[in-house]
């Protein structure tokens, strides 16, 4: 298989050695009490060191880095949530927080999310979702046809229930949000893997790339855009447009240089050195040049979880995952 070469492994090995040092450091220090732009920048100072691209130079976190901006989605927030410049908000006991970590080397994406509490109190949801999960990522191959895959998980999760301040709450799955495969420098290719049963027949085939994550809520089982935005992602298919704002200009040619169709937050262009930009940044979304993610957010008051592994399809008899 032509995109199944030896650099292509080489460069997964990579990104997933990394990224399970990195996950295991972070599970062993996030404690309550910090903050989450503390959180944020201690995860991803430690993938650049490991991977050895610090990404402050010129197209330098094109080479190696980061996959997409770390996601650390407190309670009702699912996903895309990273904290921007000036957020205070700090890591609480209470807090059931998801921990998304991108990691790649030359584009080769490696995707992997898990969720810490520091109460028991939340322990069924997460045990709910991590079963989920390990049930798509075991019941997945070659030939698998997606939307019976999702009734697996489905089945999985739902049959857990969470009893949280004396109220008892069924565990269902966010039927809005999907595993997905990867492509070099795109974090979502055109696969879904639903986390509930469809009619999807597409299968899965050999040489996918798949990242099979679930998501469990004590809510509605449904998110909607809500909130600051901090996820943004150069479109592939962004359109020719003649920018008359010089700042979107400018800013354009910085987010091709430095990231191409990898996602990025305001942080990272903060930390190049940008300022003054969300006007520019703003401009360049409304053209539809770049792609905004605002935070996923179940209902007011719920609790949301999350685990993600990547799975490689090299053949009908090989497979391997990443933990």
């Amino acid at each position: 298989m032509d995109n199944m070469n030896s650099d292509f492994l080489s460069d997964y090995r990579q990104a997933a050695e990394t990224h399970r040092q990195v996950r295991q450091w972070a599970q062993k220090n996030i404690k309550p009490g910090q903050t989450l732009t503390e959180i944020a920048n201690g995860i991803e100072d430690s993938v650049r060191r490991l991977v050895g691209h610090n990404g402050l130079s010129e197209g330098d976190a094109m080479i190696a880095g980061m996959g997409f901006p770390t996601g650390l989605n407190l309670d009702d927030i699912a996903a895309h949530f990273s904290p921007n410049a000036g957020d205070k908000t700090i890591l609480s006991e209470k807090n059931v927080m998801k921990v998304d970590i991108g990691v790649h080397v030359n584009g080769r994406i490696v995707d992997s999310a898990f969720t810490m509490s520091f109460d028991p109190m939340y322990d069924n949801l997460l045990a709910a979702v991590k079963d989920a999960t390990n049930t798509g990522v075991r019941e997945a191959g070659i030939d698998v046809r997606l939307g019976e895959l999702g009734g697996l998980i489905q089945e999985a999760m739902e049959s857990y229930e969470c009893e949280i301040n004396g109220t008892t709450y069924p565990i269902k799955a966010i039927r809005n949000l999907a595993g997905h495969t990867i492509l070099p420098y795109s974090i979502h290719g055109s696969k879904s893997v639903p986390l509930v049963k469809t009619d999807d027949t597409t299968k899965m085939e050999e040489g996918d790339v798949f990242a099979i994550e679930t998501f469990g809520s004590t809510g509605n089982g449904w998110v909607d855009d809500r909130g600051d935005v901090s996820h943004y992602a150069l479109r592939s298919d962004a359109p020719k447009v003649d920018l008359r704002l010089s700042s979107a200009k400018s800013l354009l040619n910085t987010i091709k240089k430095n990231f191409g169709t990898i996602p990025f937050c305001r942080r990272y262009l903060d930390r190049l050195g940008q300022e003054k930009y969300l006007l520019g940044l703003n401009h360049l979304v409304k053209s539809g040049i770049v792609e905004d993610y605002p935070p996923l957010v179940d209902k007011k008051g719920s609790y949301t979880a999350q685990y993600e592994h990547v799975s490689f399809f090299i053949s009908r008899y090989r497979r391997i995952y990443q933990y």
